[in-house]
């Protein structure tokens, strides 16, 4: 086991990671940003090191500064957490050149998932469906035959990175040249990487992700699926396991999927194959997130594995103790992800200071966040404040304690989202579990302008 792991993240992610690091009686370093000082993950750590300005750029993402900062401390590891370097092929490799073990996937398994047209074409060669589509774009003239071929409406989707940047729905061939370029210049920018590809784009599916984590000794398992389809924007708010209707059946076969996925591309860790659902049930590969996902708490909620532990395990070359066989899912869990955003103004960022924080508890209840009353939310990173969850032993009683603790959640001094979620638990939409990717936005549109 390691001795010392060094956290190249901030937030809830880092506060996690920490804990994990206790339980395991292994010291921790944190690193913090000048806007980060005051932060939790700052003051829980055994360690903590400044990286830099309040800018990402010069901070979070300095990779030879992180690096550096972990060999002076004596980290034998370092975890990346999620956002940030944690899809970073290069970073990986800068840290294992410096004798550290990066916690996650080879550098090789980062960069070949990461892009996602070379991912594809490793999952069909895997025998894993994908929607079709896929090729590189080589200009409009065969960007336009693509689409034609695939018929409208089409994705056009930058083939690095994530988080819908890059991305752009089609809807007839007028709309073609224009999506084609903001896409590149989007991806480039975001990525450095303007490569873009195009995708048919399924008409109402459902966004389900199978968790899946291996060693470095050949073992293998899934630990079920995840509900994603609750989006705005393609970034996720609400997640739930397991998801609504699922089959015994579909999630072995899913399951089944993912594991050749990981197995295809030698993966050691926690990683995530994301897949959409159509209305019949058939499934396609997506992409593959080669880190650990925000809404890990769900799986293991209903599993009961404590995925941040089995990384650091795993990572150290111990051998995965989980069978497949042996994996239950006891529960039903729900995650809502508490942002820092007004609602009423279209979701516009609500950065300032915590005047009043009160969390909730209770039976069948968690939340993992790195705030407290007095803490200043800064402007420079995403504007999630923590992550509520709740379980419990089905579906509806996860949704009854989600909206107790969302009546009990007390944030004062910056606009929240938990007003929204608190009408999303309340829509007979949601309850009836008939969501869509497309569901947010159509909830909204419905939605009185006061609501939240």
């Amino acid at each position: 086991m390691f001795e010392k792991i060094l956290i190249a993240n901030r937030g809830e992610i880092a506060v996690r990671v920490i804990r994990a690091c206790r339980l395991l009686g292994v010291r921790s370093v944190a690193i913090y940003s000048e806007a980060d000082c005051e932060a939790l993950h700052v003051r829980l750590a055994d360690e903590a090191v400044a990286c830099g300005p309040a800018r990402a750029s010069e901070s979070y993402l300095d990779s030879a500064g992180i690096v550096e900062i972990a060999k002076r401390a004596g980290a034998d590891a370092l975890h990346p957490g999620y956002g940030f370097l944690s899809e970073n092929a290069e970073f990986a490799e800068a840290v294992a050149a410096a004798g550290i073990t990066f916690i996650g996937p080879s550098p090789d398994v980062i960069r070949s998932m990461g892009l996602k047209i070379s991912a594809r074409k490793r999952m069909q060669a895997a025998g894993v469906a994908v929607v079709p589509g896929g090729e590189a774009v080589e200009g409009a003239g065969s960007a336009r035959r693509t689409a034609s071929e695939l018929g409208y409406p089409v994705f056009v989707k930058a083939s690095a990175g994530g988080g819908g940047r890059g991305m752009r729905r089609v809807e007839d061939e007028g709309e073609l040249e224009a999506a084609l370029e903001r896409a590149a210049s989007e991806a480039e920018t975001a990525f450095g990487n303007g490569a873009i590809y195009l995708e048919k784009c399924l008409i109402r599916p459902r966004h389900i992700e199978i968790q899946i984590i291996a060693d470095r000794h050949g073992n293998v398992v899934h630990l079920g699926e995840r509900e994603c389809s609750i989006q705005r924007r393609h970034q996720k708010l609400v997640e739930e396991a397991p998801a609504f209707g699922m089959t015994d059946a579909l999630r072995a076969e899913m399951g089944e999927a993912a594991v050749r996925a990981a197995k295809a591309v030698g993966y050691e860790g926690a990683g995530t194959c994301e897949f959409l659902v159509d209305a019949k049930g058939d499934f396609y590969f997506l992409e593959m997130n080669t880190r650990i996902q925000v809404e890990h708490p769900v799986t293991e909620e209903v599993t009961g594995v404590d995925l941040i532990k089995e990384q650091i395990r795993i990572a150290s070359g111990e051998q995965l103790e989980l069978e497949q066989r042996k994996i239950q899912f006891t529960r039903h869990a729900i995650e809502c992800r508490i942002n820092a955003e007004d609602p009423a103004r279209n979701f516009a960022p609500s950065p300032g200071t915590i005047d009043l924080y009160y969390a909730p508890g209770g039976h069948g209840v968690r939340v993992d966040s790195h705030v407290y009353g007095g803490y200043s939310i800064p402007p420079y990173y995403d504007s999630m404040i923590g992550k509520l969850i709740s379980y419990g032993a089905n579906r509806q009683i996860a949704i009854e304690r989600m909206y107790r603790a969302l009546s009990e959640y007390i944030i004062r001094g910056v606009k929240t989202t938990i007003p929204f979620h608190r009408a999303i638990l309340s829509d007979p939409t949601f309850v009836e579990g008939k969501v869509t990717t497309g569901y947010v936005q159509e909830f909204l549109n419905r939605s009185p302008a006061d609501l939240f």
